[in-house]
């Protein structure tokens, strides 16, 4: 059975679209199919290119590995393509952070090696799944591997939020939103907001409200199993809009109630290294860490 890898890159990325040729070239020296999605397909000049067009209604089909080139953004536009079969995902930072990429834009070349031996590991990362109801009735659900925001639609208008733990109401906030983080998002929009923090390996939902009027708002962690509601108040509240990882935006009307839970489906990052996580903040934040002089130092 022929091996097959989805490369999915950033959509108008000239460069991108170049290195997506070669590691399709790359990739057929070892008997590998390398194929794009069709959407992506309109920014490629296939003529004479071994790249080749996904299924259209399933592009991860026959895949064994979903390769994103680009930064955080582009690599969970890959995350949703690669959570509900199960596929691993592998990304390739051509961003600035870069924290879900596993290699650099210099490790291209050794990436395609590991790829073609299957060497790599699987680490599977909690999502989360939300449901937004008014009146009983759904009126939207998906999921995210960062973050689920509530946030106001309007810069004149705060929001007036509650917020339920495990069915009991815990506070009330005239504020900019609210975030609800897995520990993976907790270095991305939830780090803005003042969150703490979390090793990928703890199961927690982190509780981030943004710029909130209150005594009491601080940052909160609960249990992986712990149920996060929030309610939109009614006529003194602005207008509220939900988003999933930065993407997927719906507006939400007064009323409506957001519940946010662990995610059914986890996501699989392939690992090509078992650095720890610590030597990631470091790298990524350029952290100082001059003049230690700890166990491990050499």
């Amino acid at each position: 059975m022929t091996r097959r890898v989805l490369l999915v890159s950033h959509a108008v990325r000239t460069d991108l679209q170049h290195l997506s040729m070669f590691l399709a070239h790359r990739l057929s020296e070892h008997g590998i199919e390398a194929v794009v999605p069709a959407g992506d397909a309109v920014h490629h000049d296939l003529r004479g290119s071994l790249l080749q067009i996904a299924d259209e209604h399933d592009p991860v089909r026959g895949c064994e590995l979903v390769c994103v080139l680009g930064g955080d953004g582009t690599i969970l536009r890959g995350a949703e393509l690669s959570r509900d079969a199960g596929i691993p995902l592998l990304g390739i930072n051509f961003g600035h952070v870069g924290f879900l990429a596993e290699a650099e834009r210099e490790d291209v070349v050794d990436v395609v090696d590991h790829i073609v031996e299957r060497d790599y590991t699987i680490e599977e990362r909690m999502t989360l799944d939300v449901e937004a109801t008014l009146d009983d009735e759904v009126v939207a659900a998906s999921w995210a591997l960062n973050e689920v925001t509530v946030e106001k639609a309007a810069r004149e208008r705060m929001l007036e939020l509650v917020l339920e733990i495990d069915g009991r109401p815990l506070s009330t906030w005239g504020c900019d939103g609210i975030i609800a983080s897995t520990p993976t998002g907790s270095t991305a929009y939830a780090f803005s907001a003042g969150g703490p923090v979390v090793w990928p390996n703890v199961e927690a939902v982190l509780v981030v409200p943004i710029s909130a009027h209150a005594l009491f708002a601080r940052p909160l962690v609960v249990g992986p199993t712990s149920q996060v509601a929030v309610e939109v108040l009614g006529e003194n509240s602005g207008r509220a809009v939900m988003w999933c990882d930065g993407a997927r935006p719906v507006d939400l009307p007064r009323g409506a109630r957001i519940e946010v839970r662990r995610g059914v489906h986890p996501i699989r990052l392939a690992r090509l290294t078992q650095a720890p996580f610590t030597d990631r903040l470091v790298a990524k934040f350029a952290l100082p860490v001059g003049g230690w002089r700890g166990v491990g130092h050499v």
